[in-house]
């Protein structure tokens, strides 16, 4: 028998979403994650994947995931700690810290593992992490979950930052101090100000951690946000997902071989839960190979990310101050934000609403992610498309 206090409690709050316009409906994809996708059998120019480099459609990565397959199974079979580490595991690791120019990396199921193992196994209720208010909601769960005192500081506020790091020190109350930010911040496509964050850390010793996410595989030349600022010897931890540029699924943390090890006898997702398939491993090595050995999907994810920004801002569009492919059109009300993606939706144009609690209220906005495997024509397609239904819409 269903409980009538869950049956009442869901009906009222999902009505009360559909009403604000904050209710995400989830459209299930016929076919590949590319630049163009199909969804009800119609065919749309996609500009809301993470496949930043077009990686996920990739047949070099398709390849070795088949022959992974072959060789190693479907499943690691095993947590890491017991026998589920395979030397697909560790060759991966082995590369992502060339990648990255760190001493060792320890790789997870997902980013949002990341987040939720590394902070944790670190932090602790006798210290405090200085966190940026528009830090990624795995960031936020895991710092709730180190039970470390959490202390906002505000959006690239470099002033608040030193201050609220300042006040943590002269207190006294904690062993250990932590400043975490995104490297790109994945809403608004903003960089994170890391010379900055890196010289108050230095000031009042603290652990640094970035969340580069958005920034591997787009900023550094594909290197991410640390090295774009050629700051690799300066962050203790890196942490990266494999799931975006990278195109497949997974995520790492990069940094010391010390903190490394500890991380993997102290790291709850890696000690508890299975390790990525063979067939992930596998082709994340060879998408990494790939940004090793050329800077062609990176030079070309820029050129398109270019291209579409300046078309959206000279018909008019607010794209916020994005320094990254992130283009947000930002549209404010919630209602018409929703209105806005599903016209476009059925003009041959996906482009998913982001509204709260993804983003603040009054702040809804129509995200859009080009790729490298865009075309020009595709582009071309979707600016006509944005020119028609935001004239339509009274937006621009």
């Amino acid at each position: 028998m269903t409980s009538n206090a869950l049956q009442t409690f869901l009906h009222e709050n999902i009505a009360d979403l559909k009403e604000k316009g904050l209710y995400n409906e989830i459209d299930p994809l016929e076919g590949a994650n590319g630049p163009e996708i199909t969804i009800d059998g119609k065919k749309l120019i996609n500009l809301s994947s993470n496949n930043y480099l077009g990686l996920a459609t990739d047949e070099r990565l398709k390849e070795v995931a088949k022959d992974a397959v072959d060789s190693h199974g479907v499943g690691a079979g095993a947590v890491r700690t017991i026998n589920g580490t395979m030397d697909l595991h560790l060759e991966l690791e082995k590369k992502l810290a060339a990648f990255k120019g760190t001493e060792a990396v320890i790789s997870f199921q997902s980013g949002f593992n990341c987040n939720m193992a590394a902070i944790s196994a670190v932090m602790d209720k006798n210290d405090a992490i200085l966190s940026d208010q528009l830090n990624h909601a795995s960031i936020i769960d895991g710092c709730r979950l180190s039970k470390a005192k959490i202390i906002p500081f505000n959006h690239a506020d470099m002033d608040d930052l030193r201050e609220k790091a300042r006040q943590a020190v002269e207190s006294g109350q904690y062993n250990k101090i932590m400043v975490i930010t995104d490297g790109v911040f994945s809403m608004d496509g903003d960089i994170a100000k890391l010379p900055e964050i890196v010289g108050i850390a230095e000031e009042f010793d603290l652990i640094t951690y970035v969340d580069d996410a958005h920034g591997s595989g787009v900023l550094g030349q594909g290197a991410g946000t640390v090295k774009h600022f050629g700051l690799q010897d300066k962050v203790d931890f890196q942490m990266g997902t494999l799931s975006k540029a990278i195109g497949v699924i997974g995520g790492y943390v990069a940094g010391k071989a010390e903190l490394i090890d500890w991380l993997k006898v102290r790291s709850r997702p890696f000690l508890f839960s299975t390790a990525v398939s063979p067939a992930d491993a596998a082709a994340s090595t060879k998408a990494v190979d790939l940004l090793m050995e050329s800077t062609d999907l990176n030079e070309k994810l820029w050129e398109n990310s270019n291209y579409l920004k300046d078309g959206l801002q000279k018909l008019g569009f607010d794209i916020g101050n994005s320094e990254t492919p992130i283009t947000p059109c930002i549209i404010g009300d919630e209602n018409d934000t929703q209105t806005f993606s599903k016209r476009l939706n059925e003009e041959g144009v996906y482009a998913k609403s982001i509204v709260f609690p993804t983003v603040p209220r009054g702040t809804g906005r129509v995200r859009n992610m080009p790729t490298a495997a865009h075309t020009k024509e595709m582009l071309d397609q979707a600016l006509a498309t944005y020119e028609k239904i935001g004239k339509e819409l009274g937006i621009i």
